[in-house]
Parts: structure tokens; C-alpha cells; sequence
């Protein structure tokens, strides 16, 4: 559909689709309180479960230390714990919800063409669209380890970071450790973002961009497994999605960090400039 119209007066294409309003009309969404409100109840389960289930004594001083096995020793150990189990599902499921119900779902509902009779531009449309979505796959991103944290420390104390090296960091160094996890993270999902909005501009399914994105991410983590693939696996978008646990090593191990966050960069600027080029060009009918 056209969006070529000549300009009423006062119309200004900058001022259409404000992030302001968009921000607020997806909050009123059911998928979005679920999505945030699990994330809250998240760590709470997972506190409950350690509760229930006491102790771990099963510990083989032979296979070494792992996240689970220290979970339990401070809150920064609880809230490492709880990224670590949520990072490679998760997030990712949430991460794709948030960005790929975008525009699918307005296409669903028949409500695509008539923002761009408004008119919206179809860039902005895209853009503003996007950035709302990163914006709730920041707050959830965000929201999780902070619950884990709150949780933690009242359940654990807020006492100094046990790695699974056999290293303590104190308290405050390792909540920066701890951001900068995050940080690393939010990274490393701008692929499944990017993914799932090329989707979402493809199909009129919101269901099928989400599905679609997670669906593709667990593939490439299959084929990650596969040691015959060699160094083919080096380009797998999922390669160095575990590459923030380096960050608890003394000194930080920054190697597959900075390959981690390159690889995602690359993948996300690939996937949205097909995204672009593919919405330009589409015809709107729904």
C-alpha cells in the first residue's frame, strides 16, 4: 500500500507512532504481563525448589564445581544461577515474543495498512516497532536478575561471589561482574531479536515469527553439539552464547566474548537489513 499521499497540514511523518504511546499500548498486552511477570516468578520457583529440595550431597569432587552447586552460597551465586538457567531458553523465547509479535500481530489483526494510511512511513513504522520491542527484552533482561538478586540475598544473604574456579569476589565487584553478564547477554540476543522481527515483517503470524526464531536458535545450538562439523560451527549464530561465564574467571577471559558479540552484531545487521528490504518492498494487504 501507497503512503505516498500528499501531506495534510500540519502532518509531520516524526511525529506518527511516538515510542511513548507504542510503549504504553504494549504493556496493556496480556502477552507482555506474563512475559515480565514470569520473570519475576522465575527466581522465586527456583528459590523454592532449593528450598524444597535442600542441600545438594550428591557433589563428586571429581567432576568439579558447577553454578547449581554454589547457588546457594550468596545472592550473586543465586542470581549467576538463574541467568545461566534461563540464558539459552528462556530469554530467548522472551527475546523472540517481544520482537517478533510486532508486526505480525498488527498484520494479524488487519490493522497493519490502516498505520500506514495514517500515514505512517514504513521505516519508522519498522523502527519504532523494533525499538519498543528491544526495549521490553532490555526491561525483561534486566527485571530477571534483579528479582534473582532481591530473592537471593534475602533467602542467602548478600555475601561475596563463589565462583566454580574456587575464587571469592567480593560483593559490589561481583555485581559489575554480574552487569556486565547481563550485557553480554542482551548482545548476544540481538540475534534472536533481529531474527524474529525479520519473521514477524514475513509472515502475518505472529505465533510462526516467534516459533520460528526459537526454532532456529535450538537448531543451531544442535548443530553446535556436532562435533563433525569442525570449524564450520565457528559461524553458528550460537557459538559463544555461553561465553559470559568467562567473565567469573580471574583474569576475565575476553577471547569468545568479543567473537560473541562481532557474531551477533553481523547476524542482527544481516536479518534487519533483509527485514528493511523486505518490508519496503511488500504489499500490504492485511
Amino acid at each position: 500500500m501507497s503512503t505516498t499521499l500528499d501531506a495534510a497540514p500540519g502532518y509531520r511523518p516524526g511525529k506518527t507512532l511516538s515510542l511513548r504511546a507504542e510503549i504504553a499500548r504494549q504493556l496493556t498486552r496480556r502477552r507482555t504481563q506474563f512475559a515480565l511477570g514470569f520473570l519475576v516468578a522465575l527466581p522465586l520457583v527456583l528459590l523454592a525448589a532449593f528450598m524444597i529440595g535442600g542441600p545438594d550431597n550428591n557433589g563428586d569432587g571429581a567432576r568439579g564445581v558447577s553454578l547449581v552447586d554454589v547457588a546457594t552460597a550468596s545472592a550473586p551465586n543465586f542470581t549467576l544461577f538463574a541467568l545461566y538457567a534461563s540464558s539459552t531458553f528462556l530469554l530467548v523465547v522472551v527475546v523472540a515474543l517481544f520482537c517478533g509479535d510486532t508486526v505480525a500481530s498488527e498484520a494479524s489483526w488487519g490493522s497493519l495498512r490502516y498505520l500506514l494510511t495514517i500515514p505512517v512511513p514504513r521505516a519508522r513504522l519498522l523502527r519504532q516497532k523494533f525499538l519498543v520491542g528491544l526495549f521490553y527484552s532490555a526491561f525483561g533482561l534486566v527485571l530477571l536478575p534483579t528479582a534473582a538478586m532481591i530473592a537471593g540475598g534475602l533467602a542467602f544473604g548478600f555475601g561475596p561471589l563463589q565462583t566454580q574456579f574456587g575464587e571469592q569476589i567480593a560483593f559490589w565487584p561481583a555485581v559489575l561482574r554480574i552487569l556486565a553478564a547481563v550485557g553480554f547477554i542482551g548482545v548476544s540476543l540481538l540475534m534472536v531479536a533481529s531474527l524474529a522481527f525479520l519473521l514477524s515483517v514475513t509472515t502475518d503470524a505472529p505465533l510462526g515469527a516467534v516459533g520460528g526464531a526459537v526454532m532456529l536458535y535450538i537448531t543451531s545450538n544442535i548443530l553446535d553439539s556436532v562435533d563433525a562439523l569442525g570449524s564450520i560451527r565457528a559461524v553458528l549464530p550460537t557459538r559463544y552464547n555461553l561465553a559470559w561465564l568467562n567473565i567469573l574467571s580471574s583474569p576475565v577471559q575476553t577471547d569468545d566474548i568479543v567473537k560473541g558479540c562481532i557474531s551477533a552484531i553481523v547476524y542482527s545487521t544481516i536479518f534487519l537489513s533483509i527485514a528493511w528490504y523486505r518490508f519496503s518492498r511488500k504489499d500490504i494487504v492485511s
